[in-house]
């Protein structure tokens, strides 16, 4: 699509050489980043590098300037926010095995949606929309990205302790909790090997360290938006993480 970053393989290269395309964009929308396409293999000590070359393309925000930006209109309380059943029901499909939902009580209610294929640069420009990051699947674990201007904009109002839901196709509601927010400067945003400050300890970590930080490990969610600051889009990264509480079964 028009709004997505393309990444073909040059036929006059070896295999595994790719050749990045410029991103295309509209007034809508601008990109979260080219990362790799190819299918990510899971963890190993080999495949490390991979691992690195995924993430850090991944953080790239493109330079572009987009005046005025669409603002996220979430669905909150006085917003006709639904509650947890009626929104089970608005997302359910029968497919007990996708995300289909994330509900924060008081906060929003917003619907999941897969990235096409190994498009892994791909992120919804619907205001009210998160999209599964399949990299982060890939070491089972969930994470779920928005733009900043959009859905993402609401990824700051969640707290520590703060419950949320993800809900499945089948009406299964697996339970979270924040247990962890995590705010990075980009050293250098618009260089795709940049290294990251975290804005609290102050610690520098390379983006395959931080990668491994927010979507490897145990089971958790992790979403994922850009922060802007001084007039930067690029600016820097905020990480929510969510543990496992319980599951239980959104039928009644």
């Amino acid at each position: 699509s028009d709004h997505d970053c393309q990444a073909t393989e040059n036929e006059h290269e070896q295999k595994n050489s790719f050749a990045y395309n410029s991103c295309k964009f509209d007034q809508r929308l601008r990109c979260l980043g080219c990362p790799y396409q190819g299918e990510i293999p899971m963890a190993s000590k080999s495949s490390s590098w991979r691992i690195g070359l995924t993430f850090v393309l991944f953080l790239l925000v493109i330079a572009t300037f987009i005046p005025q930006p669409a603002s996220a209109r979430a669905l909150r309380k006085d917003d006709t926010l639904p509650d947890l059943e009626t929104f089970i029901q608005s997302v359910r499909n029968g497919d007990a095995n996708t995300v289909r939902g994330i509900y924060a009580d008081g906060l929003f209610a917003f619907p999941v949606i897969q990235q096409p294929g190994y498009r892994s640069s791909y992120v919804s420009a619907e205001p009210n929309t998160l999209t599964q990051f399949d990299s982060a699947s890939a070491y089972g674990n969930i994470g779920l990205l928005a733009h900043d201007f959009l859905a993402g904009a609401y990824f700051s109002q969640l707290s520590m302790g703060q419950e949320i839901q993800l809900i499945y196709g089948d009406g299964r509601i697996e339970n979270f909790v924040v247990t962890q927010i995590y705010r990075y400067q980009a050293i250098d945003p618009y260089n795709v090997y940049s290294n990251f400050i975290d804005l609290n300890s102050s610690e520098t970590l390379s983006s395959n360290q931080l990668f491994k930080k927010v979507y490897m490990g145990s089971t958790h969610v992790t979403l994922q938006t850009c922060i802007e600051a001084n007039g930067d889009p690029s600016w820097g990264r905020l990480f929510i993480i969510a543990d496992p509480q319980s599951s239980t079964d959104g039928e009644k």
